[in-house]
């Protein structure tokens, strides 16, 4: 992609892969979740990745799903992109969650490897593109195979990215060398699905960051990935060191939903911090070491 082209990419450049919030007693909290994406965007998002890992997908019921998708939409819908997680590792439910993302609006789709089967790259490929053909939404891949147990490889991505519906991919597989031949060889826009490789990612040409860790610390991803683009890599640079122990607080001690659920709540952006099984809210332990990280971050809250 040329550097002109950039901000032009389809689901812009700072994606937030949105937490669902719940109320007190387990429910979704769809008044929460709109002030939270409203919040989000106003703070320097372009898209909002809704139901994605992040949000818990994997624990939401399918109503639940495009009652988000939808309430998102007619929150910020005219603001930024709403690209619902679709993905399922069931190939016909995928494409009716789809089916559903466009009746409720959405903007896009994120298609996530087949998890737990463990198929084949063919197999892969023909999940992902009978998904893609079963809505008119634009797609991101979403490549993560520390989840799904298989990666796409760099073949397998380069043959999707001729499907005229895959326009992007989100690569949390932290292979420098893949993404590097996935850049070279086709127009996909890239994002980094890892935290903290944005910046090595978007010096080789990613066009931006899926994140989990932007929740709270938004405008300062919006800084670096802006001076990334504009070439210039020294103040990147000097972000991106101050973002350490921001990802290292959200990304490293417990899954990220949990981390980013807690510190929003010590913001004050989320009245609570629940979580639903098998996810567990942070023990002491695990408090002590995040609250740690953030003090080093200078956001350790009161």
């Amino acid at each position: 992609m040329a550097d002109s082209d950039i901000r032009s990419c389809t689901f812009g450049n700072l994606v937030t892969a949105m937490v669902t919030p719940f109320t007190t007693d387990g429910e979704v909290d769809y008044k929460q979740s709109a002030e939270l994406a409203s919040k989000l965007v106003d703070d320097g998002n372009d898209a909002l990745v809704i139901s994605g890992t992040t949000g818990e997908t994997s624990t939401l019921e399918d109503d639940e799903k495009e009652k988000l998708f939808r309430v998102i939409v007619e929150a910020v819908g005219d603001r930024a992109k709403v690209i619902a997680g679709t993905g399922t590792n069931h190939t016909s439910h995928s494409i009716e969650m789809a089916k559903r993302a466009v009746k409720a609006g959405a903007h896009g789709q994120l298609i996530v490897t087949p998890y737990y089967n463990k198929p084949s790259q063919a197999g892969i490929q023909a999940h992902i593109e009978a998904v893609a053909d079963a809505a008119d939404l634009p797609v991101m891949v979403y490549d993560i195979p520390g989840r799904a147990g298989v990666p796409i490889l760099p073949e397998t991505m380069i043959r999707l990215a001729d499907h005229p519906r895959i326009v992007a991919l989100k690569d949390a597989k932290a292979d420098f060398g893949a993404v590097t031949k996935v850049l070279a060889n086709t127009d996909l826009d890239v994002y980094s699905g890892d935290d903290g490789l944005t910046l090595p990612w978007m010096s080789a040409g990613a066009v931006g960051l899926v994140s989990v860790s932007a929740h709270v610390a938004t405008r300062q991803f919006r800084a670096m990935i802006d001076a990334a683009l504009a070439g210039d890599f020294a103040t990147a640079r000097t972000i991106h060191f101050e973002l350490d122990p921001v990802v290292r607080a959200v990304m490293s001690h417990i899954q990220g939903a949990v981390a980013a659920k807690q510190v929003l709540k010590w913001q004050g952006i989320l009245p609570n911090s629940v979580v639903r099984l098998p996810l567990v809210e942070p023990g002491e332990a695990e408090i002590k070491i995040i609250r740690e990280d953030l003090a080093e971050a200078g956001l350790l809250p009161s």
